[in-house]
């Protein structure tokens, strides 16, 4: 984006690789560390290191009743994520293991090494009912960590023994590392994968999702998933007004061109400690355009920047938020994107015994 540049000063808060330039304060927490400039170092000299925790839980499944997510149950193998993109409505999630939704959320993961073992076990028992799973509703499965760890691909592995239908939502062209097992999956309909194209201006991405797949890698992964004949979704989101709504349907032909059989796509949400987070992002790379990308935000949440009620949550409301909707709707028609999530099948699964399960788990 040409006006990257001439709008964002060489800022002192940015740091190289990162989305966020700070840490809010946890708001669970009495007490916080106030920098101080006389005493401690410049933020911009400080490049946090990404620092992998291990994560002892004890279930893995999550579930909720939201109406307006279009599912019920999900998987998590990470908490945090390393893409630390600035808008990402899930930094607060950080906040109850004692960390920040800023610098830690990005900085700091959470790892569950034992998610495939945990996920087995869940599956293994006669409770559990065969539903589509989510991986991930909260933080991308595919993150950097995963490239070594291989901690999803275990899950994947799992999923695939049990045949239960698992729904992938991923900024990540990583996700192709599996696709073999994406094939096996599919030979039964228990798989989709939806890719999030935020942009397709690569100067953008680089400082909105810093260590998330560029965008001409996420059309990549759409072309792969298409030429192995496996579902693909492309969701635009977050749709920012002011920045990247202009892009709708350059990003729905493009998304069309590489083989996506529909599309959906979700307006930027901003829930506690993101929007501090969000707003300083503007001020260092758009501080021109700082106060009418918020002021549109506002527009479409009753002159808040963030709306907790479900539906218009997703979608926004008002004059604005109406013709995104619409422009929307008339990109997907014209280049042909159903509107429709593809249906997985559950009538598949097969209950397993936790050594029938464990089979080809890392291979």
């Amino acid at each position: 984006m040409s006006q990257l540049t001439s709008e964002s000063s060489a800022s002192r808060s940015a740091i190289p690789g990162r989305g966020a330039s700070f840490n809010p304060a946890n708001r669970f927490e009495k007490l916080r560390y106030e920098m101080d400039e006389w005493c401690d170092l410049p933020v911009d000299s400080k490049r946090p290191q990404t620092e992998l925790y291990s994560d002892n839980s004890q279930t893995i499944i999550s579930y909720n009743s939201s109406p307006d997510v279009g599912f019920s149950a999900s998987l998590n193998p990470y908490r945090g994520c390393e893409h630390g993109c600035s808008y990402c409505y899930a930094r607060p999630t950080h906040e109850y293991l004692g960390f920040s939704a800023g610098l830690d959320f990005e900085s700091r993961i959470m790892v569950k090494k034992q998610a495939p073992d945990l996920l087995a076990s869940e599956l293994s028992k006669r409770s559990w009912r065969p539903q589509v799973l989510v991986l991930s509703g909260v933080t991308d499965a595919y993150q950097p960590a995963e490239r070594a760890l291989k901690i999803t691909r275990g899950c994947m592995r799992i999923l695939t023994n049990f045949r239960n239908p698992v729904a992938i939502v991923t900024k990540s062209h990583l996700v192709c590392r599996d696709i073999d097992i994406l094939q096996e999956m599919a030979s039964f309909n228990g798989c989709a994968v939806t890719v999030s194209i935020t942009t397709l201006d690569s100067k953008l991405a680089q400082v909105l999702e810093p260590r998330a797949s560029a965008p001409r890698f996420r059309l990549d992964t759409v072309r792969q998933l298409r030429d192995n004949n496996i579902p693909c979704v492309v969701n635009v989101a977050p749709v920012i007004p002011g920045l990247n709504d202009h892009e709708i349907p350059k990003i729905l032909e493009a998304a069309a061109d590489a083989g996506a059989g529909s599309a959906f796509f979700t307006m930027i949400r901003l829930p506690l400690s993101v929007a501090p987070i969000f707003i300083q992002w503007l001020e260092t790379y758009f501080p021109q355009r700082k106060e009418k990308i918020l002021s549109r935000i506002r527009s479409m949440r009753h002159g808040k920047l963030n709306s907790s009620e479900f539906t218009d949550r997703m979608v926004g409301d008002g004059p604005i938020a109406e013709n995104i909707r619409n422009i929307f709707r008339v990109s997907t028609n014209r280049v042909g994107l159903s509107r429709e999530f593809p249906r997985l099948n559950t009538a598949s699964f097969r209950r397993l015994q936790p050594g029938q399960s464990e089979l080809n788990l890392f291979s």
